[in-house]
């Protein structure tokens, strides 16, 4: 009780120093500046919110009596009285600082209903600032540590606040942006209701129609959109799991080298990839020419269309499924197959019957995030889709086209999120009620089954040329940055490297005088935090969602998929209408785009993590709390150490992505925030393809760099038992009893 009361003084500690001396509403030259410190008196939005109902804002008493209320509870000492009271005075708060902040705009009231009712207001309010989310935070916590002292799930103040912070994170930042996005499609420009938009959208022919299936044209948009991730999510699962057991289940001589051959394609932008197909493959490409001229046939124009989407979403979409395999593929326990070859299974019935139905949850996972991805891919499609439009890029031009239809693009939104939560309701069905735990905590220093030679022979097959095709890709993007003119004049030159990139010493310290500089370390500042906070919530959810069980956990974890399923250009455009306005305004600052990483790439590391976690035996984790570890310690000491191949993934991806992006980042960007992706596409809009593939290739070094950092400081899974010698009486290792501590 004295640790729960520790820490229920310390949340109330902050909540003291968000009403008293933190601003209440949004600091325009940031909160870290501090220059609000001076700025109080001239400006009563900045003073902290004891004095808001003083200075013409009376409804904030209800928030202050609340939190004062809280602060007399805690002298109560019947902990069940006292916990139900807190969760209710929390959950009072809670839905206050919604509604009020949802009601009340800068300008007054959002809603009619409310001048009806209460008169016109003036003033209103601007955006939260940090004491209005601090207090937030505290009346979460508040509902949280009522709960515990409830008992409810078994009195764990620990796993009831990761619940209610992670929901009350994809409401704001998954839920809150849809529903405002979705709203518009039933508005007219000035804002008043018209449904005959979505009505009108919704039966359009050229979304449903089946004119390719009796004979006609082509399909609509919504058939090809499926097609297309159906043949991608399989073409990438079947090529990352090739490459995952190459490079655990062979002697293949480079395997060190075809890892990070995997991973290139997913830390090159997405168009640059379509570009280099294009003057590899194109009507005007380099092997089309030589092809045609060999054989003297015309190739035409077979690339542009879903052809070439397949193929560059192959290309950029296997490394993904390789890092979440090459986990999956190294935990199946060796002993599992000894066993099975010592009752006389060959090493293909073994491979068949039992080290492949082991790795089921991460083929099943590798398969939705691979169909997922091709469902929200924007890059690829815009580069080589020519006519064949797929359910993104129409959702792009029915934003930013000539006929600007909000309705169509909410529409086309709505169709796209119902594929891809079709298909992971497909994959919770197929995999409920069965059981993969491998890793039990018992030692294994076995050695897993050889392939047979057939199947190993038949990877290889594919695998070598796969990498021969890739590292022609990149040898064509390569080439790009070191030519005059891509596709015109091959003369060698290093001058879009020295204009990007250039470095000069002036006035006794370093100038970075290349254009690009900007943009380049504005990146990589917010891709190194979005990373390990998009790393630590996937699989902090990734434990609740295996591990404890909790009402509404599958609609929990089905709105974890919104963000991911979702277009990255819906993404953005919902960002932009949610929060340019209060009650939360993030435009133009690096935290809506920190924001924008972490929860749209969060459900990788969300999948990648339940797919480890699947085979972790339950046992583990009891174990530590049995004899008096805390979640939050055996989460740290028990279950990471086993969860590092998932790690390395989510952090892999979640840096990459944040660089790479575009879909999303192009409405996100600003002046002062500008990311690379962004710049990139400036460039080639102006004609600087050199520059374009020279910054590229810069970011693909860069990213390479990093990955290996990541990978040296996370290191890898080690399952095996030592072997036992005999050796001189030593001092005793400490016991787990001795190692958990409450």
């Amino acid at each position: 009780m004295t640790r729960e009361n520790r820490r229920l003084d310390i949340m109330f500690g902050l909540g003291l120093l968000s009403v008293c001396l933190l601003p209440w509403y949004r600091v325009e030259g940031g909160f870290f500046s501090f220059g609000w410190l001076a700025e109080m008196a001239e400006k009563p939005e900045l003073n902290p919110g004891i004095l808001q109902p003083f200075l013409g804002r009376g409804w904030l008493a209800v928030a202050l009596a609340l939190f004062a209320a809280a602060l007399g509870v805690r002298a109560l000492s019947q902990p069940g009285r006292r916990g139900g009271t807190l969760a209710a005075i929390g959950a009072a708060g809670l839905i206050f600082m919604v509604l009020q902040g949802l009601a009340i705009t800068l300008w007054g009231w959002s809603w009619s209903l409310g001048d009806t009712v209460f008169g016109p207001l003036d003033p209103g309010q601007p955006a939260f600032g940090a004491g209005a989310v601090m207090l937030f935070l505290c009346f979460l916590a508040l509902l949280a540590f009522g709960l515990a002292e409830r008992g409810v799930m078994k009195g764990d103040a620990f796993t009831l606040g990761a619940i209610a912070l992670l929901i009350a994170l994809v409401a704001t930042f998954v839920f809150y942006p849809i529903v405002s996005m979705f709203a518009g499609s039933f508005q007219d420009f000035d804002g008043s209701f018209n449904p005959d938009g979505f009505l009108r959208n919704i039966q359009d022919p050229a979304i449903w129609s089946l004119d390719c299936v009796i004979g006609g044209n082509r399909c609509g948009v919504a058939w090809r959109t499926l097609f297309l991730a159906l043949m991608t999510a399989t073409g990438s699962t079947l090529l990352g799991l090739a490459f995952a057991l190459v490079a655990t289940r062979t002697r293949f001589p480079a395997k060190k080298g075809l890892r990070l051959l995997t991973v290139l394609p997913i830390i090159t932008p997405p168009f640059v990839i379509g570009l280099a197909l294009t003057m590899m493959l194109g009507r005007s490409g380099v092997v089309t020419h030589w092809i045609e001229a060999a054989f003297d046939v015309e190739l035409g124009r077979w690339l542009y269309g879903l052809t070439g989407i397949w193929i560059a979403q192959v290309l950029s979409f296997t490394p993904i499924s390789f890092l979440v395999l090459i986990g999956v593929v190294e935990g199946v326990s060796p002993s599992m197959e000894e066993a099975s070859q010592t009752l006389r299974a060959g090493r293909w019935r073994t491979f068949r019957l039992v080290s492949l139905p082991l790795m089921a949850p991460g083929l099943a996972n590798a398969f939705l995030i691979a169909f997922i991805e091709s469902m929200a891919d924007f890059g690829n499609p815009l580069v080589l889709g020519g006519s064949h439009g797929v359910l993104s890029t129409e959702i792009f031009f029915a934003v930013v086209g000539a006929q600007t239809d909000p309705s169509r693009a909410a529409v086309l939104a709505i169709v796209l999120l119902t594929f891809t939560l079709s298909a992971f309701l497909v994959q919770r069905l197929w995999l409920s009620g069965r059981n993969f735990a491998t890793v039990t905590g018992k030692g294994d220093s076995g050695k897993h089954v050889a392939l047979p030679a057939p199947l190993a022979a038949l990877l290889y097959a594919i695998v070598v040329p796969w990498i021969v095709f890739t590292l022609a890709i990149y040898g064509m993007i390569l080439f790009g940055g070191l030519v005059t003119t891509w596709g015109l004049d091959h003369t060698l030159t290093f001058e879009h490297y020295l204009r990007g990139f250039s470095v000069e010493w002036r006035d006794g310290g370093l100038a970075w005088t290349g254009v690009a500089w900007d943009s380049f370390w504005t990146t990589m500042e917010i891709a190194l935090l979005a990373a390990p906070l998009t790393a630590a919530v996937g699989l902090l959810t990734a434990y609740l969602i295996v591990r404890q069980k909790f009402v509404g956990r599958n609609a929990f974890e089905f709105a974890l998929m919104l963000s991911f399923a979702i277009p990255g250009t819906v993404i953005g455009i919902s960002y932009i209408m949610a929060f340019n306005l209060p009650p939360l305004e993030m435009t133009g600052t690096a935290l809506i785009l920190i924001a924008c990483f972490v929860f749209r790439n969060m459900p990788v590391g969300v999948r990648g993590g339940v797919a480890a976690m699947s085979q972790l035996d339950k046992s583990l984790d009891e174990a530590s709390i049995t004899l008096g570890a805390s979640s939050p310690r055996t989460i740290r000491k028990v279950i990471l150490p086993l969860l590092r191949p998932a790690i390395m993934a989510a952090l892999v991806y979640s840096f990459v992505r944040a660089i790479t992006s575009i879909s999303a980042v192009i409405f996100l960007v600003s002046a002062k925030y500008n990311m690379a992706t962004a710049y990139i596409v400036g460039l080639v809009e102006n004609g600087e393809y050199g520059i374009a593939i020279a910054y590229s290739s810069v970011l693909i070094f860069v990213m390479i760099t990093v990955i290996a950092g990541f990978q040296l400081l996370v290191g890898e899974r080690r399952l095996r038992r030592e072997t036992s010698v005999t050796h001189k009486p030593k001092a005793a290792r400490p016991s787990l009893a001795q190692e958990a501590e409450a």
